[in-house]
């Protein structure tokens, strides 16, 4: 085995780049040398993204069309590490934040309060804190409208009202699954559109200065939804005379894999800009416009590095199976949400030239390490327990690597941490000058149980 592993080592050294036709392909993002330098640096299961992407989409973000100006945020529950943030910030995003913890977590990333906005189903117990500090709020709930009304009272000797936006459920909802789908009857976030008199004489009762009207109909929603929303949204906005931004969210379908549909920002933008534009010659109030995308900044500028430690079959006519070191625990999307991901092995484009192994293919069912038949990584699309067989290089063994790509969104940050006490996988970030540099380390099981209590 020995030899063997070493024949490998120097068919690898001289293996040619990519050249395949997917631009889905995880191997366009990682390549082979750099996807080995990373697992033996850092091992597997590992998270890499690729700063020159990011900076891309970033960029993207930023040109958004508008009319009046806008604020393009980081949805940062999408992937929250800090050397992200930061990279983000320096680029000029600023940031949505969906707890008091995420806005306490990008101000110890760097982030200045001023540029970080706060919509939450729960507002958090030192909202009065995060407010003063310069913390943007979008009140979510007549509730809560109740609850920053006492923080207005608080400040009312300083002379300074307090401004706040209003998040307002318009009636329709679109997203990738009803899962993702956060507006609409069936959906709990926002004020209900037929209470928004309500919510507005609360606010004025309260001493509140609404400036800010929200609404974000959910993730990977319906293109033509979003800019039907946007136009109704303009129509709220003339019930409010004070408001002068109007922020749309975020939800633009990204496509993972082949096949999928991607939302063109400036495709869906250019009718928006132009409603601006009608609403300011009818109203003579130019709104500046805020979005607040997520998965479309980084989903398809991650992969999931890992390695195959066992191939099992179930019989002659049955399945065959890839068992990797990684699995639910790191990448929850698809036992969530029946979610596809592109799935590369490494060793498709290493092996021998010639030796038939770079052409012959196997199907293969892609599963993780966790106890659970819901851990899958190759199910079929929006069915998360249906069983779907990817064609892999047939000659795939334990220890190849493994590349499944589309991880930048929602994977890190939203996972069955530490089931089967597996521990939080590493995050490396592939710099612009090539370097991979560690941005999390792998979690210690000591960290795991850390804050367990054994009582007398």
């Amino acid at each position: 085995m020995h030899n063997e592993n070493a024949r490998n080592d120097a068919r690898n050294a001289a293996a040619p780049a990519p050249s395949g036709d997917d631009p889905h392909d995880p191997r366009r993002l990682v390549p082979p040398a750099l996807a080995r330098e990373i697992a033996a640096r850092f091992g597997t299961p590992c998270f890499v993204y690729s700063q020159p992407a990011l900076e891309r989409r970033a960029d993207a973000a930023l040109a958004f069309p508008n009319a009046f100006g806008l604020t393009a945020r980081f949805a940062m529950k999408a992937l929250p590490n800090a050397a992200v943030l930061r990279l983000f910030d320096r680029r000029g995003l600023h940031f949505d934040a969906s707890s008091g913890f995420e806005a306490r977590r990008a101000i110890l990333a760097g982030v200045a309060p001023a540029k970080i906005s706060l919509s939450t189903q729960e507002l958090p117990a030192d909202i009065a804190a995060l407010l003063d500090a310069g913390v943007t709020v979008n009140a979510c709930s007549l509730s809560q409208l109740e609850r920053l009304g006492e923080a207005a009272r608080r400040r009312a000797g300083t002379g300074t009202p307090l401004e706040i936006g209003i998040r307002v459920n318009p009636g329709r909802g679109s997203g990738g699954t009803g899962k993702t789908n956060v507006g609409g009857p069936d959906a709990s976030f926002g004020v209900w559109h037929e209470y928004l008199g309500d919510a507005l004489a609360l606010a004025a009762g309260a001493g509140l200065r609404v400036t800010r009207l929200h609404t974000h109909i959910g993730s990977g929603s319906d293109p033509l939804v979003w800019q039907q929303v946007a136009v109704a949204s303009l129509e709220l906005a003339r019930r409010m005379p004070e408001v002068a931004t109007l922020n749309l969210g975020g939800g633009y379908k990204v496509a993972r894999v082949t096949g999928e549909k991607e939302t063109d920002l400036q495709t869906v933008g250019a009718p928006v800009r132009d409603a601006f534009v009608r609403f300011a010659a009818e109203t003579g109030r130019r709104l500046r416009l805020e979005i607040e995308p997520g998965t479309f900044l980084v989903a398809n500028c991650g992969v999931l590095l890992a390695t195959v430690q066992d191939v099992t079959d179930t019989g002659v006519g049955g399945r065959r199976f890839l068992k990797l070191d990684s699995g639910m625990t790191e990448l929850l999307r698809p036992s969530l949400y029946g979610a596809q991901h592109p799935v590369a092995v490494v060793a498709q484009w290493e092996r021998g030239a010639g030796s038939g192994e770079r052409g012959d293919s196997a199907d293969f069912i892609v599963v993780g390490h966790c106890c659970e038949s819901g851990d899958l990584v190759t199910c079929a699309a929006g069915e998360p327990e249906t069983l779907s067989a990817r064609a892999l290089p047939a000659a795939t063994r334990r220890g190849d690597l493994l590349l499944i790509g589309g991880c930048g969104a929602y994977c890190s940050a939203m996972s069955a941490k530490n089931y089967n006490s597996f521990p939080e996988a590493p995050e490396v970030l592939a710099g612009t000058d090539g370097v991979a540099r560690l941005i999390r380390r792998r979690q210690t099981l000591e960290q795991i149980i850390a804050n367990e209590v054994a009582p007398e």
